[in-house]
């Protein structure tokens, strides 16, 4: 622990010094020490840095320089924007120029349209047009997320041809480690490895090496599937084809953590019910617009709790006892399907849950409830009986839940498979939601069981 406490100080003090060495317009000192670190490290520091200092670093880094830091931000969308308004015009576009196409079309998709019509009108015309084929596919589509900075070689030349084509290449593709082979249609025939290029001799024909069978993705396919097919098939890279199996770009694994961390982000804030999970700068205004409107259906909803529990206030008049043990079962249908929800999601998210698998994954969650619900029924009946020195009292509570579980944790496994089936998102059957429709349905059991046996409870 005392290590990594001295090593983060003398990274702290490294940031001050190549702080205080930019405004003192030291260029030379400031560029080497600033150049010198990591490039995740520069965005780090940069992200750190007033709009003063930052105005200052742009006339100290080139466009090509700033492109590698603005590429390792991690800042709100709208935060972009006004980044970009910080620079000359020029630069920024020659700055974007610079980037990985696809790390381009991130910050241009967070800019309005006449904001990027400007910057793309300024760019290089290659660029430009690199560009712009990325910005007119759809979002979330593995076409959004590609990248055309990858080599291509054909099959009817040596590997010596080849390598001499990489060695050219390489400085400006975004990986190297797969090189795809393409006819002269430009229409994928193959793939092979740097590996196989090292060990073959320079004289091998590159179609006696290469591999036919590529794994591919189409261009419309959604981000999370190309990161699921990434992971099961542990790629650092996969080729985006069209429907005539044209070679369009290629997916990088850092893109594809940058999906992971934005599909999981997304999840858990439908599953907490808010929508600004990511956004922890935001202002208290601008995050209660966003979480607002769930309360306010989740609010309307309780109501039919306390409309549902007005229909029982002859019973609860009764046998006032009753009142004590609502939260209780409220609370452990909650919890229950909760739990059943979070499977759920997860199992359809990764793909585990499939059309054949529904009837067996619900008997499971049935079962799992029912033998949860005999475990906490039996218990809750000892105490309350103990508690209350009424045994009728305890067998009410504990077949209560033993009835709220099994049907809770159904719920919690069965909204969000009924979800998925009619395309909607299984996350939005978020937590607050499944747990007022649990608190609905478990005061509905307890309470309605209580008027059946009220005869016994007096």
């Amino acid at each position: 622990m005392s290590e990594m406490t001295e090593k983060e100080r003398e990274l702290q003090q490294e940031h001050e010094e190549i702080l205080e060495l930019l405004r003192k317009n030291q260029l030379t000192e400031f560029r080497e020490l600033f150049l010198s670190l990591h490039e995740y490290d520069q965005a780090k520091l940069f992200e750190s840095f007033s709009i003063d200092d930052r105005m200052q670093l742009y006339h100290y880094l080139s466009p090509e320089e700033t492109a590698r830091i603005i590429e390792n931000i991690q800042v709100d969308s709208n935060q972009y924007s006004e980044l970009m308004a910080e620079m000359d015009p020029a630069y920024a576009a020659n700055m974007l120029a610079q980037m990985y196409a696809d790390d381009a079309v991130d910050v241009l998709n967070q800019l309005d349209k006449e904001q990027v019509a400007s910057y793309l009108t300024i760019m290089d015309k290659s660029s430009a047009e690199e560009i712009k084929d990325l910005l007119h596919y759809e979002e979330y589509t593995a076409g959004s997320i590609m990248t055309t900075e990858f080599i291509a070689i054909e099959a009817n030349q040596t590997v010596r041809s080849a390598m001499y084509i990489i060695k050219n290449e390489a400085q400006n593709a975004e990986t190297i480690y797969y090189i795809y082979v393409v006819d002269e249609n430009k229409k994928l025939a193959g793939v092979i490895s740097i590996r196989d290029l090292i060990v073959h001799h320079d004289d091998t024909m590159i179609y006696e090496i290469l591999n036919e069978r590529v794994v591919t993705v189409s261009v419309s396919e959604d981000q999370e599937e190309v990161a699921k097919k990434m992971k099961d098939y542990d790629f650092l890279a996969l080729p985006v084809i069209d429907f005539q199996n044209h070679l369009l770009g290629i997916v990088t694994v850092d893109d594809i953590i940058d999906v992971l961390e934005e599909e999981a982000t997304d999840d858990y804030s439908k599953l907490a019910g808010i929508s600004d999970v990511g956004t922890m700068d935001r202002g208290p205004w601008s995050a209660s617009k966003k979480r607002l409107p769930w309360l306010i259906v989740l609010l309307f909803i309780g109501m039919m709790t306390a409309s549902l529990m007005g229909r029982f206030e002859e019973t609860l008049d009764q046998v006032a006892v009753l009142a004590v043990f609502i939260p209780l079962i409220a609370g452990m249908a909650g919890n229950s399907g909760t739990q059943a929800l979070a499977v759920a999601v997860r199992g359809l998210a990764t793909g585990e849950i499939t059309k054949g698998k529904v009837w067996s994954i619900l008997a499971r969650e049935a079962g799992t409830g029912f033998i949860n619900g005999i475990a906490c029924g039996i218990l809750v009946t000892g105490l309350v009986t103990i508690w209350q020195q009424n045994f009728m009292l305890g067998i009410l509570v504990g077949v209560s839940v033993l009835g709220t579980l099994i049907v809770a944790t159904l719920a919690g496994s069965f909204v969000p498979i009924i979800m998925n089936k009619f395309n909607i998102d299984p996350a939005v059957a978020s937590g607050p939601f499944i747990t007022t429709i649990n608190d609905i349905i478990s005061i509905l059991i307890y309470l309605g069981t209580a008027s059946l046996f009220i005869n016994y409870l007096i």
